[in-house]
């Protein structure tokens, strides 16, 4: 038995994938799919395997894993599938297959089932993810399909060279034919028995053809979308004096919705790398709106610390607010009897209320993103509130009703 190579055997694409149907576009993907490099990657390098598959920005396709982490996370859940389906570049098969005995997979197994039990919040099976995870995932996905329809054929992978055993029990005899010099010519130096190779024919230089210089067409797609956006943007202002639906933070999802198109539009006829930088910052503000409750929050006309240290109740102010800074309030100067009721708000930074020993206490603390220390009652994390009710002295002594909130920072309230 000896192993001989077959010759090896190139896969061609003719036409364009545009032409083909449904299901011969996924079953083309599923066998071309995008390979995640050892190089050039930030995280597992699914971005940058899809980048580098259809030859496109990768810089682009990362900005839409993070649109789309928006829609309930279903960037996520789109990046955890590729992570566990598109083998390395130097794999075998992914690490979903290779879990399942399909093949060789650097991956280790203990990270393959974490990503596989990461999946399951991430889709939403534990929280419920509703409409918006669900459109953000059809609309990633198809994103990928129109991609390989419109560039399936670039940067195709190679296939490897198929290899066969052939049985070769008789191996072939090899025939050697010689020529025989006449009798007449014992050293055989007739002409017909030289072996003198041809004499080489030296061509001559040819001077380099200078490459005709092409002048870049400037797309404009980002012109287009940019004026999209702000169409958007627009008639989003108009509509939330008729629908309470048109929030900030809906109005920002659109926006950044109709960039995130003409990124993906760009991808395919260049440009609209511009775009980038509205992207990024927009998708920061919408994280921030839609994780902190700014439900509760008024506004505040004020920057910068605030201190005070009221003597007497009827000095105790309504509200103590700052938008961005330290409200610091000290109650422990007030007298030992009568109530006092107040209200104590920053948008991001601290709040801090000292009550004296004494006083009887109803403190309500709420941080949207942050700690709340109320009464040496301690929570941390998102959208932490806790109510708490002391009784410090006698009856008849000093009380005090609070609302300490913080939209992004810290709530503290503690004795004097």
């Amino acid at each position: 038995m000896c192993i001989v190579p077959r010759s090896s055997i190139l896969v061609t694409v003719s036409g364009n994938l545009s032409a083909a149907g449904v299901e011969e576009t996924l079953k083309d993907f599923w066998v071309s799919r995008p390979r995640r490099p050892h190089g050039g990657r930030k995280i597992a390098g699914v971005a940058a395997g899809i980048a580098e598959r259809y030859q496109v920005d990768p810089v682009i396709v990362r900005v839409a894993f993070v649109a789309m982490a928006l829609c309930n996370g279903a960037g996520i859940l789109i990046y955890l599938l590729g992570w566990l389906w598109l083998p390395q570049a130097d794999d075998e098969v992914s690490a979903a297959e290779a879990l399942i005995g399909r093949g060789r997979s650097s991956t280790p197994v203990p990270l393959t089932v974490l990503l596989g039990l990461a999946v399951f919040p991430a889709s939403g099976f534990f929280v419920d993810g509703g409409f918006t995870l669900v459109g953000g995932v059809l609309l990633s996905l198809g994103a990928i399909y129109a991609l390989h329809r419109g560039r399936g054929h670039v940067n195709r992978p190679t296939p490897a060279p198929e290899v066969s055993t052939v049985d070769t029990a008789d191996p072939p005899t090899t025939r050697v034919t010689t020529t025989t010099p006449p009798a007449w010519d014992p050293l055989g130096a007739a002409p017909f028995a030289w072996d003198l190779p041809e004499p080489a024919t030296e061509a001559a230089p040819v001077a380099p053809q200078p490459r005709p210089v092409r002048r870049r067409r400037r797309s404009r797609v980002g012109g287009a979308t940019f004026g999209l956006a702000m169409v958007v943007l627009a008639g989003s202002l108009v509509s939330s004096s008729y629908s309470s639906w048109f929030t900030p933070q809906h109005t920002i999802g659109l926006v950044v919705a109709t960039l995130g198109l003409g990124l993906l539009v760009g991808a395919f006829r260049g440009g609209a790398r511009g775009l980038i930088g509205l992207v990024v910052p927009l998708s920061l503000v919408g994280v921030v709106l839609t994780s902190v409750n700014f439900s509760w929050y008024g506004g505040s006309d004020r920057f910068g610390d605030v201190t005070a240290r009221p003597a007497a109740t009827d000095q105790v102010e309504d509200r103590y607010d700052s938008n961005v800074g330290t409200v610091e309030v000290d109650l422990t100067g007030l007298p030992a009897t009568g109530s006092v009721k107040t209200r104590v708000e920053v948008g991001a930074g601290s709040a801090r209320v000292t009550v004296p020993a004494d006083a009887q206490v109803v403190a309500t603390c709420e941080a949207s993103i942050g700690s709340v220390d109320c009464l040496g009652k301690r929570v941390d994390g998102r959208n932490r509130s806790t109510t708490v009710t002391e009784d410090g002295g006698a009856d008849g002594g000093l009380k005090v009703e609070l609302d300490v909130r913080a939209a992004v920072g810290e709530v503290v309230v503690s004795r004097g």
